[in-house]
């Protein structure tokens, strides 16, 4: 049975893909993974036995055989991030935005500090 990886996988939609050395990327649906098994993460290690579908490979089915990358830890608490969130707001309407409204951007040095705390955020969120 070949081993590959989940190369992406939507619990909502109850399908998604797994590498195939050498060939065509193998469609797994929700319906062959293993029972208890209902989420798949993306870089975790798969086994599976495949047949060719009018669409391409599919797998008929899957052994997981690790947990996969963990997924990023939160850093702050939500209080912190609350309050991250709330400074980030009145740092642009105070500082950014009266400048876009006069035809200005900020300063690159203001610009790369601004990216950087919404980056942050962001990472925050999505983890």
């Amino acid at each position: 049975m070949p081993t590959g990886k989940v190369k992406w996988y939507d619990p909502e939609r109850g399908y998604g893909f797994v590498s195939n050395p050498g060939d065509e990327d193998v469609y797994v649906g929700s319906q062959v993974l293993p029972e208890g098994v209902t989420e798949l993460v993306k870089g975790q290690r798969l086994e599976y036995e495949f047949v060719a579908g009018r669409r391409g490979p599919q797998a008929l089915t899957v052994t997981v055989l690790d947990e996969g990358p963990r997924r990023a830890k939160h850093k702050f608490s939500t209080e912190q991030l609350q309050q991250m969130v709330q400074d980030t707001i009145t740092l642009l309407d105070s500082r950014v935005l009266p400048g876009l409204q006069s035809g200005r951007r900020p300063d690159s040095k203001e610009g790369r500090q601004i990216a950087e705390i919404l980056r942050t955020i962001a990472r925050e969120i999505d983890a």
